[in-house]
């Protein structure tokens, strides 16, 4: 009898241990899949950047994601493993109860039924004994973290399943369905979705609380592409421009941070930061030779098809406030800020300068107007009882645009069929000129005609020195060209002697 309750203890302690492996490996069948390749990357950017963590802390955590991300790129393989030793496990588990229950029934089908429906017990008990992971993105990470080693043994013992799971993916592939990360993201997304509305509807909530609520969700359905500001509208300094000239754009235009460029916009040199010139000015360490070139900073550079969320997360983790955009083929396509991103969440920002724009021209003295940016040209043209030929462009600042032949600042203006076109206001956080004062030419003084003049001569030599440098390129590129398709052989020799 005492032998009899010693094998019932044992394999009691038998059936708990492997009552415990089943539900964890539940766990882990549903926590693989909702795990994406995004979500460890944040995790393992905030590992890197936690200077509370210790070298040893953050080397043996960085070690743990590692493995995670690599049976992560196999989910249905680790799903598939980790069913099977369960299943394997729920029918160990009816062993067991058969086995204890043959040391105290007389009769072997008695145990064999005990046992079944014990097994059959168990197996609900262990699916439904697993976490939920809905609407959350950091506990099927936490799970899979802290068992990672023992699920990487368990795919290792049962790599039969990496078979079903390449006759899966060629399934899908097949089906043009989408990808597991992209499927997963998706699913989540609808569940925060309706959990929001949800509490939206149960609770008292501000209804401005709520939208920005619904904007967090949404937030990787926004590219950045969306939100940037295009090159047509950016306002870039040339690397060669003096300091104290380039304190006059900084003044001028708003911003703190503007790109510096060669010869063109694609030619991206860095980032020059009104604080760098500022000081450089005021304590009198800069040269008279010194130019913006020569302290413009790296620039982030991120692709215009990243999404916002993500975005978010790299300037954060970086620590920086802008990042220029790049399209699918390497060229500019704008810039963005953290400022874009954080508007998608709580609307638009404005600061302490910013005015309330008037909607309508308004007459501010005889002959002289006051005209928002986005005023009809035909307004323009009914005012002043002109007629304007420009058919590729709409609004009185897409004129002035025209006419400078950049994006103007506050300051800049331009003269077209005898009127004067001046920027003067600007508004919101991108500092776009959103008023213009538009008078004609008759009405200016001779001074301030010959200070026009000389500002559109100063202009015009500007413009001529940038299209002299261009050419001057262009002539060395082709005559590099035409050196190389002249002298093969030179070429070819000087190759085998650099090999």
């Amino acid at each position: 009898m005492t032998l009899e309750i010693v094998l019932a203890i044992v394999f009691g302690l038998i059936a708990i241990l492997d009552m415990w492996f089943s539900i964890v490996l539940a766990s882990l069948e549903s926590a693989v899949m909702r795990v994406t390749r995004t979500s460890l990357n944040n995790r393992s950017l905030a590992i890197q950047s936690d200077e509370d963590l210790t070298d040893f802390e953050r080397a043996r955590k960085l070690k743990k994601i590692t493995r995670v991300q690599n049976l992560v790129a196999s989910r249905n393989a680790t799903q598939a493993s980790a069913s099977f030793l369960r299943v394997v496990l729920t029918a160990f588990f009816g062993v067991l109860v058969a086995l204890i229950a043959v040391l105290f029934v007389p009769e072997w089908w008695e145990a064999v039924l005990i046992g079944f429906v014990a097994a059959i017990i168990f197996g609900v008990i262990a699916l439904m004994a697993r976490p939920r992971f809905k609407a959350t993105v950091d506990l099927p990470i936490d799970v899979m973290v802290r068992h990672s080693r023992l699920m990487s043994i368990v795919t290792r013992i049962f790599p039969f399943a990496a078979i079903r799971s390449l006759r899966k993916s060629f399934r899908e592939e097949g089906d043009g369905s989408l990808a597991d990360d992209e499927q997963i993201e998706k699913i989540q997304q609808e569940e925060s979705k309706a959990m929001v509305d949800r509490m939206v509807e149960t609770t008292d909530v501000d209804p401005q609380v709520a939208e920005m609520l619904r904007n967090v969700v949404s937030l990787s359905d926004t590219l950045t592409r969306e939100i940037m500001v295009p090159r047509t509208d950016m306002v870039c300094l040339p690397a060669d421009t003096p300091l104290a000239d380039a304190l006059k754009l900084f003044s001028r235009s708003g911003f703190s941070r503007i790109p510096v460029i060669g010869d063109s916009i694609d030619d991206l040199r860095g980032m020059a930061y009104l604080k760098d010139v500022v000081q450089l000015l005021a304590f009198g360490t800069a040269n008279d030779d010194k130019t913006i070139g020569s302290i413009a900073r790296e620039p982030l550079l991120v692709p215009e098809s990243k999404p916002v969320d993500d975005l978010f997360h790299q300037m954060q983790q970086q620590r920086q406030h802008i990042a220029v955009v790049f399209d699918e083929y390497g060229g500019i396509a704008g810039i963005v800020t953290i400022e874009d991103a954080i508007e998608q969440i709580v609307g638009e920002l404005e600061d302490e300068h910013d005015r309330t724009q008037h909607q309508e021209p308004r007459q501010v003295d005889e002959h002289v107007w006051e005209m928002p940016a986005r005023t009809p040209i035909n307004d323009l043209e009914e005012i002043f009882e002109i007629d304007i030929d420009e058919d590729d462009v709409d609004t009185v600042y897409g004129l002035l645009t025209k006419i400078l032949g950049h994006v103007p600042i506050v300051g800049e203006s331009g003269r077209t069929h005898g009127l004067l076109l001046t920027a003067i206001d600007q508004a919101g956080r991108r500092k776009k000129v959103s008023m213009l004062r538009v008078q004609p030419l008759s009405l200016l003084t001779h001074d301030e005609q010959e200070r026009q003049e000389k500002q559109e001569s100063a202009d015009s030599a500007d413009k001529a020195d940038k299209a002299d440098k261009a050419e001057q390129n262009s002539a060395r590129s082709s005559h590099s060209a035409n050196l190389s398709h002249t002298a093969p052989s030179h070429t070819a020799t000087t190759e085998e002697k650099d090999s």
